[in-house]
């Protein structure tokens, strides 16, 4: 018989239940807003200070995280690293052709928010010039334009690199 508890995500006090504790290490330093001491993590995660020190030091090692010397030493999430791994995804599924199609389609909806917004970025949109019934749709498409123009330099990111790769050698 089916449990509906097992449906949908797991309860917002313990996101990472039924993970074993490496994951829930892995999840508690990905959600983290800022560098945060091994006990905290530990909290988060539901386990030992010194397992989570165990898991972070391995994570550090790969370069997932970043150890910050001190009293205590922190760790943070390394965003660079999960940039470079998306780099890398992108250019491992897709061909050039592909990547350049993402790149124009990215391009048209960011020129589409600047024309819309007449504005250059979504920085520069000031939402409170919205009348308060569109205010949350203005939200969602500084929200949706910012994602554009972070994916469209993945894409091109990608795209170089995959260009680069299968370029012809000169020797």
């Amino acid at each position: 018989m089916d449990d509906p508890r097992r449906d949908g995500p797991p309860p917002f006090e313990r996101p990472f239940e039924g993970e074993d504790t490496k994951q829930r290490v892995y999840g508690a330093v990905l959600h983290a807003r800022e560098p945060m001491a091994a006990a905290e993590i530990a909290d988060r995660a539901d386990c030992s200070a010194e397992s989570a020190r165990t898991h972070l030091s391995f994570y550090a090692d790969l370069g997932i995280v970043v150890r910050h010397e001190g009293r205590p030493v922190r760790y943070e999430r390394n965003d660079d690293y999960f940039e470079w791994r998306r780099v890398n995804t992108l250019a491992r599924e897709r061909t050039v052709d592909e990547l350049q199609s993402g790149v124009s389609e990215l391009t048209g909806r960011i020129e589409a928010f600047r024309d819309e917004y007449g504005a250059d970025s979504p920085a520069d949109v000031d939402v409170l010039e919205f009348d308060a019934g569109r205010i949350d749709d203005v939200y969602a498409d500084l929200g949706e334009w910012t994602t554009a123009l972070e994916e469209r330099r993945l894409h091109e990111r990608a795209r170089r690199k995959v260009a680069g790769s299968t370029a012809p050698s000169h020797g």
